[in-house]
């Protein structure tokens, strides 16, 4: 077929029919044309575009999500409430496979994308663990996908 493009992402093969569409020139329209990821995400997510960016890094599982349950909440030695919650968010949820396809494309952005190197630096001179700081990007990579195609706009490069 003419616009038939064969991919294979792990034990999956995908084809993609249609590779001239709207939703899959926005999600390719990046500085390095990601056409493996853009097409996990378009086949896992096809709501992409269509949810607000907290819905969408919660349907990837990238958002964080905090226990905040009785005993979460109580100091572990005096059993009093704490003012204000203390402990680790996790993640948890979404679907695996677009977590997966997400990864690598953070893990670049994070070396070479000015923007999101800036805000990984910053994270990790925080004191966050590097896996946090490149989850943080891999839900700014989902939510920056979900408002493109939602605006129905291409990706434009930052000029100096």
């Amino acid at each position: 077929m003419k616009n038939e493009t064969i991919t294979h992402w792990g034990k999956a093969t995908y084809v993609i029919q249609n590779e001239g569409s709207a939703p899959f020139k926005i999600t390719v329209s990046g500085r390095d044309r990601w056409a493996l990821v853009a097409a996990t995400v378009l086949i896992e997510m096809p709501e992409i575009g269509t949810m607000t960016r907290k819905q969408a890094a919660s349907l990837t599982g990238v958002a964080p999500m905090t226990r905040q349950s009785a005993s979460w909440r109580l100091q572990a030695i005096t059993c009093q409430p704490v003012e204000k919650w203390q402990g680790k968010s996790f993640i948890q949820g979404g679907r695996k496979t677009v977590r997966e396809a997400l990864y690598m494309p953070a893990l670049v952005a994070a070396r070479f994308n000015p923007d999101l190197k800036a805000k990984y630096v910053k994270m990790v001179a925080a004191g966050n663990p590097p896996k946090i700081a490149l989850t943080a990007l891999m839900r700014k990579l989902i939510e920056a996908a979900n408002a493109l195609i939602k605006a129905d706009r291409l990706w434009i490069e930052k000029c100096a």
